[in-house]
């Protein structure tokens, strides 16, 4: 069971329809990424990653994704939601250790 932060719970929407993507990496880290379109139809992501035990490591809140349709913007999301469960997964200095870190922006 995956402990959501604030992110995830200042992003959702019981409302709005999303797609989802899950996956359990090779570090046993999940990445959860869900795309939708909001009120006024802009494309909206939100990217998860959690460890093994179901507790937030990373959550970020994209607001728009100016230009992106939910496919592009899952994929994009999917390849950057691997990339961070990699970054907290690998051992030495370059490993995040945020203690579930979340943020929300506009845009990358």
């Amino acid at each position: 069971m995956r402990t959501r932060g604030k992110t995830y719970w200042d992003w959702a929407d019981a409302q709005l329809h999303c797609r989802e993507h899950t996956e359990v990496l090779e570090s046993g880290l999940t990445i959860d990424v869900q795309v939708r379109l909001s009120r006024v139809g802009t494309t909206q992501l939100f990217i998860g990653v959690y460890g093994a035990d179901g507790a937030c490591l990373h959550e970020e809140a994209h607001k728009a994704r100016p230009g992106q349709t939910m496919t592009t913007a899952m994929l994009w999301g999917v390849a950057l939601a691997r990339d961070l469960g990699a970054s907290y997964a690998a051992p030495g200095p370059d490993a995040k250790a945020t203690g579930g870190a979340t943020e929300n922006r506009t845009s990358p």
